[in-house]
């Protein structure tokens, strides 16, 4: 069909369309007529992108600066017949290369899951014959009839219905079931707004309609978000950038260094095999094998910190990017809020009052003017309450703190609510037992019960509905004793307004007393002659440790964004409760902005919303893609919540995307990094913090291990430079690479998150992996290494030791240098002390298994065979302990002098 039809299905006449569609309402369409249009349309499915092959993607893996790298050092361990690190190395690479190809098969099992969202079966009308066939079958034009509990199997323009809702939460974020009805709608009616459209994989909840296919497959609401999918990339995260980018600096550096070395050596006129030697020495020197496995057990580690706080991670990298977030971009219904639909204001008798307690516990109470309300003095405030329990179809179960509502959340808030007043469910049913029912339909906006009143022997009839829809039935209201007087309708509509903007929903509420012989209710009995009898005000109150939790990312330098299907007024309401918005009054237009506003705006200006706007309403699914895409083009690393299809493209387009555990869909959840098992945004926080944190710890590591390989590399260049015999051999510095990796870096990985984490603005993507004050602590470090190791390695020479014995002790100093170094590597700002020495024993365990491994090293035969060493004295050791003191000492100096710096 063309755009133009597309859009404009809800804008037409029935008739027009049938016409249009060549279909006939009473007979469906004919099989040979099926069989033409499954030719010209195709089958009601999903075309999935064609990817390049499972091979292809999985070698695309090893097309890194940093693999090619550590190939290099393969080669190297290869070439010095050190076959078993040869094999750790690769290892690595694999575990990383099958890392990566997990990662990027999410996407397309975000299209499988949606591809499985259009597989349901359908009854439609075809040569005059009803029939269950598969929905894939469908074609347009093809006659649909739809009940309660089905699946709508594409998008469908309503031709009749009798009291039909459906639940599009998941395709538009609205947070209750939508009524639908056949009237044609202004071309510019938004897509949560049309409510003569049923669209592809949503649900009929109540009642039946019959209507015509209008769109299949791919032309679907749901196809349109699996385009936006397939179209929409990945993003790398801001930590696997600036490694990849770090990884081409240090090729560069090391082969240009090696070049240099190569090249001196030569002036020198030293030996080819010789200088060839040295390079390879200060190629595995200055490569840093373990830091893609660090890294990864680093990521593992906080994946599983952030289980414990209801968070899945999906995706690794994910992890470092919570650390980084600038902005969140949080859906509300059950986010940010309960979903729990609470009566929060009452009004009778041109009084107003209030109830306590959220949710569907029925603990709180009925005040007025701070004070609380005798209900039973107050009789037609008793008679709201009682109209809003007896005109009710859902049920409150629970005891103490487990309370559930079995049906409509709306109608379960006046449950609450009722419940809060007192009053005796069980006695008030045998008492005003129901004789018969209107249910609620949307053409007339209410719903009303007809009851026996066996007290006063008379029948009485309630209804509840839309404050238009039952004003206009009524002609009187009931005074502060309950007797009516004559209505005056500003004043409940000034009162209706004033809980409007505080984001209520308002249901009105009257009865009609009628004759005592009816058993049966008609709209005709309610048309007229009823009397008003107030209002209840509900909304779905805020979570506390949500505003809590926004408080603590304000104080973080994180911006939260509300991005929601629902009203602009309502979720304005909301977000001003929670702190997102400090007034709605003084300059609305700047916090609030809606999806038809959103779509005039160009780039430039759809760029300056996003970031002035902190609510966004009635938004589609590529508006909501639109936003993230406009703050990631400002700069900003973007978290998006969501647990619809309609979410599915923003939260893949996200940096983080965060799908919703319990109510979100399975396409939400595939397209998502992580998952969220409560649906609670303080659970976001709690993240973000656990990101922060491991952040924290990927640059620890990299300033420890980095570090180490600048001072290896420095002893190799010098001794190069002053054609000196190498005081480390290549296998030795392999040795030196991997046990700082494993037994003294890999500690870095369990350091508990640092105190004021959460009080410090963001990690700027701009900013570099390695900032200033870690870049001078890994030079001075270095020096201090590069001068203690060939220091001892000369002095050891000159008295006579042999050049094992002195190499012996050159490796031991970077042995025990890094176990000192490691020691203050736990924070960049505070002391060993301040940190607590025994908050972490995983470095202590380093510690230990480092200083057996150099005893090893220095004194078993089988090594001493292997890495050229030899048995070293007592006064041997405590010189190279006391250049470990001398660079602890140094490091604590240089944090205690730049802290006060600072302050």
């Amino acid at each position: 069909m063309s755009n133009d039809t597309y859009e404009n299905w809800h804008s037409r006449n029935e008739l027009d369309i049938v016409k249009v569609l060549v279909s006939n309402t009473e007979s469906g369409l004919e099989r040979a007529e099926v069989e033409k249009r499954r030719e010209k349309y195709g089958k009601n499915t999903l075309t999935v992108k064609k990817t390049i092959s499972p091979l292809v993607r999985f070698l695309v893996q090893f097309h890194q600066a940093l693999v090619y790298i550590l190939l290099v050092a393969i080669g190297v361990k290869l070439y010095l017949g050190a076959y078993v690190d040869a094999s750790v190395i690769f290892g690595v690479v694999l575990l990383n290369a099958i890392i990566g190809f997990a990662q990027e098969s999410k996407a397309l099992n975000a299209l499988a899951a949606l591809s499985q969202a259009l597989l349901t079966t359908s009854t439609v009308l075809r040569s005059g014959e009803k029939q269950q066939i598969n929905a894939k079958e469908l074609v347009v034009g093809d006659i649909v009839l739809l009940q309660s509990g089905d699946k709508v199997p594409a998008d469908i323009r309503l031709l009749s219905s009798r009291e039909l809702q459906i639940d599009e939460s998941a395709l538009t974020g609205e947070s209750t079931s939508v009524a639908k009805m056949e009237i044609p709608l202004k071309k510019e009616t938004s897509l949560a707004d049309r409510s003569n459209m049923l669209y592809s994989s949503t649900l009929v909840t109540y009642g039946m309609g019959t209507g015509i296919v209008v769109e299949i497959g791919d032309n679907t609401e749901i196809g349109h978000i699996s385009k936006l999918l397939n179209n929409t990339q990945v993003l790398t995260t801001p930590l696997t950038r600036k490694i990849s980018k770090f990884s081409h600096i240090l090729l560069l550096v090391i082969l240009g260094l090696a070049t240099l070395t190569f090249l001196i050596g030569l002036w020198h006129g030293n030996s080819w095999e010789s200088l060839f030697m040295a390079s390879v020495a200060l190629s595995v020197a200055m490569i840093p094998e373990g830091l893609p496995a660090v890294m990864t057990i680093i990521l593992a580690i906080g994946v599983s910190r952030m289980s414990k706080q209801n968070t899945i991670i999906r995706h690794l990298p994910a992890v470092e990017t919570l650390g980084s977030t600038t902005i969140i971009c949080s859906d509300k219904t059950g986010t940010l809020t309960r979903n729990e639909m609470t009566v929060q204001e009452l009004f009778t008798a041109n009084e107003n009052f209030e109830i306590s307690g959220i949710g569907y516990i029925p603990d709180g109470e009925i005040r007025q003017l701070n004070n609380k309300c005798e209900v039973s003095k107050k009789p037609t405030l008793l008679e709201l309450l009682k109209a809003g329990l007896l005109c009710n179809d859902s049920m409150l179960k629970g005891s103490e703190k487990s309370w559930t509502i079995e049906g409509d959340p709306t109608e379960g808030a006046l449950l609450v609510s009722a419940k809060k007043a007192y009053i005796d469910f069980d006695l008030l049913y045998t008492q005003m037992p129901r004789v018969d029912t209107i249910p609620f339909e949307s053409q007339y906006q209410y719903m009303a019960t007809l009851h026996f009143d066996k007290k006063m022997n008379q029948h009485i009839v309630y209804l509840k509905g839309s404050v238009e829809s039952v004003l206009e039935r009524c002609s009187t209201y009931l005074d502060i004793n309950g007797n009516p007087v004559p209505i005056i309708n500003e004043e409940i509509h000034i009162q209706v307004q004033s809980m409007a903007k505080k984001g209520l929903r308002v249901l009105a509420f009257a009865k009609l007393i009628t004759q005592s012989n009816i058993q049966s209710l008609s709209h005709d009995n309610v048309a007229h002659g009823l009397e008003f009898i107030g209002l209840q005000g509900m909304i779905d109150p805020p979570r506390e440790e949500a505003i809590r939790s926004i408080e603590a990312c304000k104080t973080a330098g994180i911006q939260v964004k509300m991005i929601t299907g629902d009203h602009v007024i309502t979720a304005t309401a909301i977000a001003t409760k929670m702190g997102l918005i400090q007034s709605v009054m003084k300059n609305e237009e700047t916090v609030a902005i809606t999806g038809k506003e959103l779509e005039v705006l160009n780039k430039d200006e759809l760029i300056q919303a996003s970031k002035s706007a902190s609510v966004f309403a009635r938004v589609t699914p590529e508006q909501k893609l639109r936003i993230v895409e406009a703050l990631q083009a400002d700069g900003e690393i973007v978290a998006m919540t969501g647990d619809g299809v309609n979410d599915a493209p923003a939260v893949r387009k996200a940096n983080i995307g965060i799908a919703m555990g319990i109510t979100g869909t399975e396409v939400a959840k595939e397209a998502a990094d992580m998952v969220l098992t409560d649906d609670n945004f303080a659970s976001i926080e709690a993240a973000v913090e656990e990101g922060r944190g491991v952040l924290d710890n990927i640059i620890k590591f990299l300033g420890f291990i980095l570090a180490t390989n600048f001072g290896e590399g420095l002893v190799i260049i010098v001794a190069i430079l002053v054609n000196e015999t190498l005081p480390i051999l290549p296998v030795q510095a392999l040795w030196i690479n991997m046990t700082a990796s494993i037994f003294l870096g890999l500690t870095l990985a369990f350091e508990p998150r640092e105190p004021g984490l959460m009080q410090k603005q963001p990690r700027l993507p701009s900013l570099p992996l390695l900032n200033g004050e870690m870049i001078f602590r890994i030079f001075l470090v270095g020096l201090m290494l590069l001068g203690g190791s060939f220091g001892l390695f000369e002095l050891a020479l000159n008295r006579g030791a042999s050049l094992e014995e002195a190499r012996t002790i050159a490796v031991n100093v970077f042995a025990v240098g890094e176990s000192f170094y490691l020691l203050n590597s736990r924070s960049l700002r505070f002391s060993i002390f301040k940190l607590g020495i025994f908050t972490n024993m995983w470095i202590w365990g380093g510690v230990l298994a480092m200083i057996t491994a150099s005893i090893a090293l220095t004194y078993l035969p089988i090594m001493n065979q292997m890495f050229h060493t030899a048995p070293i004295g007592l006064n041997d050791w405590l010189h190279i302990f006391g250049v470990g003191l001398i660079i602890y000492s140094v490091v604590s100096i240089e944090k205690i002098i730049r802290q006060r710096l600072k302050h």
